[in-house]
């Protein structure tokens, strides 16, 4: 309930669309050319005009910030979807590859929030709230199913995989998917 007894607006299904649109052209223009993209070139890949990007999301930092939330929640829903549509190992596979895919759209994100040490940290709080239990989830699945040695540990399989893709943008001839692809099969 919003003050004085009302109910709190929720947003318009068109409207939730627009923005869901908005925010996943955002994160294809990062991947591109970082979070320093122009918001002229966000605006054509969403098919807005710059105001209603202003509209929304006032700051650069605002828009990164949502950009972020918003694939950490695309990345927790895809865990459930995959595990309902997929034998274990394989929903497991294919999550740690959509999680690979995230923590390449993020690169910059850290030196964008640098003066705001809270922000980062709360951003960084709410990944690991969403994504460690999907991953857990996963696990348990696969070692249930018998596909998986027991010992590894969510928050683990993560830091490693989140490890192996740092530099990778930095170097062409570094390949963090086949590296994580060889620790995902090491699992077995």
């Amino acid at each position: 309930m919003a003050d004085e007894g009302k109910p709190a607006r929720t947003k318009r299904a068109d409207a939730r669309r627009n923005e869901k649109a908005l925010l996943d052209a955002a994160a294809a223009v990062f991947v591109r050319t970082g979070v320093d993209a122009p918001v002229r070139d966000i605006a054509a890949e969403a098919g807005v005009g710059m105001g209603t990007i202003y509209r929304h999301f006032p700051t650069r930092a605002d828009l990164i910030i949502a950009v972020y939330r918003h694939q950490v929640d695309a990345c927790a829903e895809a865990g459930t979807a995959l595990l309902a549509s997929e034998a274990p190992y394989e929903a497991l596979r294919k999550w740690v590859d959509l999680f690979v895919d995230f923590l390449v759209t993020k690169h910059g994100l850290a030196g964008v929030l640098q003066s705001d040490e809270a922000g980062f940290a709360a951003l960084h709080g709410n990944f690991l709230d969403r994504l460690v239990p999907v991953c857990a989830n996963l696990l348990d699945a696969a070692r249930a199913a018998g596909e998986i040695r027991r010992e590894i540990e969510a928050y683990a399989l993560m830091r490693g995989v989140g490890n192996l893709c740092v530099g990778a943008d930095s170097d062409p001839r570094y390949d963090a998917r086949r590296l994580v692809e060889l620790l995902i099969a090491g699992l077995r």
